[in-house]
């Protein structure tokens, strides 16, 4: 039975995957498919299991984010794997294509408040009631005309935090016209690699997201390093 998106790993307690653009994270009210829903129905049609699949959400992509995304097979290892995300002893590193070429790298810090009415996060000031602070750190790889390709590590993990700091720094996303991009495409931002320590063996596994084939990612040549 071939699965509805990539698989990058999977075992008896995690399944790895590789998330398409257009997927949620979870259900909502809009009635769209989400990837925890798609994933349980795979593994109890493929498994031949009579009962409720467990799948626990660890962390979350945004909608339009593609690339790898970490569930729980089992209730252990989404509490264990949930500790290492809140200790933030996980370690992950998005690829951006951005409008503009920024500085060679940077650390951004900003205060960020998201008003759930229009799910829309604005930089605000320290202090501002519902501000959380949010830090990044990038590093430019490559520059091809008008855009740039950067690796971007998250120090704090906040909704739409990637999308708003690198706007707030006059540099939006390729294709993220809430921000403020100037370009239609799929929104330029990859959850690329995914470090954690293993829920039961305690070892480290870093997974990888394949890089898209579609513009702007094809104004680069990304290496699988």
């Amino acid at each position: 039975m071939k699965p509805p998106f990539p698989i990058l790993y999977e075992d008896n307690h995690l399944l790895v995957v590789s998330k398409p653009v257009g997927l949620l994270s979870q259900e909502d009210f809009s009635g769209r498919p989400d990837i925890l829903t798609v994933a349980k129905n795979f593994l109890k049609e493929r498994d031949e299991k009579p009962g409720n699949v467990f799948m626990g959400l660890v962390h979350r992509l945004d909608r339009d984010v593609s690339g790898v995304m970490v569930l729980a097979k089992t209730s252990k290892a989404a509490s264990r794997l949930s500790d290492q995300i809140r200790r933030r002893t996980v370690k992950k590193v998005y690829l951006a294509v951005v409008e503009g070429v920024p500085a060679p790298s940077a650390v951004l810090v900003d205060f960020l408040r998201k008003d759930g009415g229009t799910n829309v996060v604005e930089v605000v000031s320290e202090g501002v009631p519902g501000a959380k602070r949010a830090e990044l750190l990038y590093r430019r790889i490559a520059v091809s005309g008008e855009f740039a390709l950067l690796e971007v590590t998250l120090v704090t993990g906040r909704p739409h935090q990637i999308r708003v700091q690198l706007a707030n720094a006059r540099h939006p996303l390729a294709g993220d016209a809430k921000y403020g991009s100037r370009h239609n495409c799929n929104l330029a931002l990859l959850s690329y690699r995914f470090e954690l320590e293993h829920p039961t063996r305690k070892e480290t596994m870093l997974f990888q997201a394949p890089v898209p084939k579609t513009w702007p990612w094809t104004l680069f040549e990304v290496g699988e390093n």
